[in-house]
């Protein structure tokens, strides 16, 4: 029987995803880590809680809530390991500047951009403009010279607050393009451009991975995440039919407590918003849309969502982490969406649902209705 408590996310299982959870779970083969993992989930999805779980399993809530989550935003893809630290072999961009200015001094003989270029799977370009700033850095002693408007974060004791202006740093490089899509992410390196120990800085490339602004790719490291537009184009279009399906189909019908767990996310975005967490704030996100889908009563509409759930985090098509405008506002227009779902017009509820799975705004709704 469910366990009564805070009211949470729902975790609905399709029969693919049940069947294959069961199979890891009893599989001698699989490791004992990934058989605890789907073990969990598997527990979470009949109802229980955390500390439900976690007796159940003898591991900790807190274990029991990492992989429910991570499941939750990833699905399957998300029980495996995901990002390891450790400095990658190959050289990163950033890392090019030094290369390039101390090659002389530890060999004997100067590179040429060419040379560089070659080596390091960049244009003579950036090769050029790289060494012009570690020269320019060496003549002033003013540190390593990184070519973006967001300064080097002050030394501090306080390593939470220091992994949150380093966090802004690489993020600035990576909307500003100085870190362009594909290029990797060394935290070693970073760490040392802004002068400080690794840790912050493998906090914050975490935490950039947890936003989708950073993809790991196993046994690489780090990359600032490519983003197809024609992909993401497709997968906003199905995304649009999906969601307007599952909107037509859930109005009038959707049961109360559905819709206060709707309201729940919501209310998850708006705190995540006043904290700037987007990370948070794209997960509720995500959930919110996932339950429309399971409300509509339709397992298959559910079933291609969690197929195209994947693609549409890492294509930025849910909540785009580099979104400049009002993040609580994006969150207040979610209630506009419960409103129709608890409304009696489905073709209102799948033209509003369209229109915000387009990006649109929620002012589009028909007049004498308000946004």
């Amino acid at each position: 029987m469910p366990d009564a408590g805070r009211p949470k996310s729902p975790l609905t299982l399709s029969v693919a995803e049940r069947t294959a959870l069961s199979q890891l779970a009893a599989a001698p083969r699989t490791s004992a880590a990934m058989r605890l993992r789907a073990r969990i989930v598997l527990a979470s999805a009949e109802g229980r809680s955390n500390k439900a779980v976690a007796d159940l399993l003898k591991v900790t809530p807190g274990t029991v809530g990492k992989w429910r989550r991570r499941f939750l935003r990833m699905g399957m893809a998300g029980l495996d390991d995901g990002m390891r630290s450790g400095r990658p072999r190959m050289v990163d961009r950033v890392q090019l500047g030094a290369v390039a200015t101390t090659s002389m001094a530890d060999s004997g003989h100067r590179q040429s951009t060419r040379e560089l270029a070659t080596a390091y799977g960049v244009s003579q370009s950036t090769v050029s403009r790289r060494r012009r700033e570690e020269v320019q850095h060496y003549r002033s002693s003013a540190g390593i010279a990184v070519a973006t408007s967001h300064p080097a974060p002050p030394l501090s004791g306080d390593t939470e607050l220091l992994s949150d202006r380093v966090y802004e740093a690489i993020r600035g490089w990576i909307l500003s393009g100085e870190l362009a899509p594909g290029m990797r992410v060394v935290e070693s390196e970073i760490a040392r451009v802004l002068g400080t120990s690794q840790t912050p800085a493998r906090e914050a490339v975490r935490r950039l991975a947890h936003e989708g602004l950073v993809t790991y790719r196993p046994r690489l490291g780090n990359f600032v995440t490519e983003i197809s537009q024609v992909e993401a184009r497709e997968a906003r279009e199905v995304r649009v039919l999906l969601e307007s399906a599952a909107a037509r189909r859930a109005t009038g019908h959707a049961p109360q407590e559905e819709l206060d767990l709707l309201r729940i996310e919501v209310q998850r975005m708006i705190e995540a918003a006043g904290h700037h967490d987007i990370g948070a704030f794209r997960e509720a996100d995500l959930r919110f849309h996932r339950q429309v889908l399971a409300t509509s009563g339709n397992s298959m509409l559910l079933r291609v969502w969690r197929t195209l759930e994947p693609a549409l985090w890492s294509l930025q098509v849910v909540s785009n982490a580099m979104y400049a405008g009002d993040w609580g506002l994006m969150a207040r227009r979610h209630l506009d969406l419960i409103e129709v779902l608890a409304g009696t017009d489905p073709e209102d509820s799948a033209r509003l649902f369209a229109a915000h799975a387009r990006g649109e705004s929620s002012i589009t709704r028909p007049a004498g209705r308000h946004a």
